[in-house]
Formats: structure tokens, C-alpha cells, sequence
């Protein structure tokens, strides 16, 4: 098993030094889901709610989330993201929202974290627009689809 990164030699946590790194084409694609009652999705897709537009809002929930994410992420590199895209789809045999990110750099770090947090952030606005009718919302099965790029190369969920 590798070590992990976040820690130096004497076990304290420091940022990453990734400059002597090449810059490459990467990008990570990561989902996630929110359960709701059947009323809830039917508000959420008929667009019936009165905060508006709760994917649209969402959807630019997750961008501005991928954007941020070394704010939010103590060790995250501030990355220059040159594409962030949001995918909403509403399930309604599961009565859900399924969200997934993809996010792409030419940098000499990954996007992982980037697309995890878009994803996390895009359910939260959900949840936040929706929890006047529905406090029961579950998130759930947020994880990382694949990444590309770097000395790491690929790699797939299986």
C-alpha cells in the first residue's frame, strides 16, 4: 500500500509540492444521489417549487463548488479548471436526483477532489431548496466515477 501524501516525514500534514510535476490534460468525473419523497421529485421536476428553478440552481451550485474547492479542502491545490459540467437527472422509479460531475484541467494536480465536491454541494442545494417540504432527504453513494491524467494515468470504479 502507498503512504500517504498529505503527511511529511515526521507524520505533520503539509500541502503537496507539485511543481516539479508536468502539466497534463486531467479530468475526474464523480455522482451521487438524493432520495425524496415522491412529492418532493414531482415539485423539483414539474418546477412547482417556490424558490424556482432547483436544478438549474443546483447545477450552478455545483460549478461554483468545483471553483472552490481548495477554500473549503485545507491541503487542495487552487486549480485552474477549464471545464466543469453538471448533470441532473431526476429518477423517478427511485424518487431521486442522480448528479454527476465531470471536471478538466491542464494542470499538474488531478481534479478529483473538484468533482467530488461539485457533486456534494450541487445535493446540498437540493436539499436547501427542497427542505420545507421534504426534511428527510437522503445523500447518498457520492463517490469517484474515474480520473484520468498525471503519473497515475486512469482509473475506472469497477
Amino acid at each position: 500500500m502507498s503512504k500517504l501524501t498529505h503527511f511529511d516525514d515526521k507524520g505533520q500534514a503539509h500541502m503537496v509540492d507539485v511543481g516539479e510535476k508536468p502539466v497534463s490534460q486531467r479530468e475526474a468525473v464523480a455522482e451521487g444521489t438524493i432520495n425524496m419523497l415522491p412529492e418532493t421529485l414531482e415539485l423539483v421536476v414539474r418546477g412547482g417549487h417556490k424558490k424556482g428553478d432547483v436544478l438549474g440552481i443546483a447545477r450552478v451550485a455545483g460549478i461554483m463548488a468545483a471553483k472552490k474547492t481548495a477554500e473549503l479542502v485545507p491541503l487542495c491545490h487552487p486549480i485552474a479548471i477549464s471545464a466543469v459540467e453538471i448533470e441532473l437527472t431526476p429518477r423517478k422509479d427511485q424518487n431521486a436526483v442522480h448528479c454527476q460531475a465531470r471536471v478538466r484541467t491542464a494542470g499538474q494536480t488531478g481534479v478529483e477532489m473538484e468533482a467530488l465536491t461539485a457533486v456534494q454541494i450541487a445535493l446540498l442545494t437540493i436539499y436547501d431548496m427542497c427542505k420545507a417540504v421534504d426534511r428527510g432527504m437522503t445523500m447518498s453513494d457520492i463517490r469517484l466515477l474515474s480520473k484520468s491524467g498525471g503519473k497515475s494515468g486512469t482509473w475506472v470504479r469497477r
